[in-house]
């Protein structure tokens, strides 16, 4: 199973799609980094190649998600 930002990414979907499995990334998100990433949407993860898993994990690295802890 190939792990992006500390997250497990499914292998069978789509890469736009198995993207969202990260907290903070949406599918419009998902499909920006695809293509800043130069990776194709339709392809799956497990077809991915080292190097388009490299360039992937980079755009996402761009990304910085802030939560914001309450407590009552």
């Amino acid at each position: 199973m190939a792990r992006i930002a500390g997250v497990n990414i499914p292998n069978h979907k789509h890469t736009e799609i198995a993207l969202t499995a990260i907290f903070g990334i949406g599918r419009t998100r998902a499909q920006k980094i695809c293509d800043a990433a130069g990776v194709s949407r339709s392809v799956k993860i497990k077809d991915l190649t080292d190097s388009d898993m490299e360039r992937l994990r980079e755009q996402v690295g761009k990304f910085v998600v802030e939560v914001i802890f309450v407590v009552k």
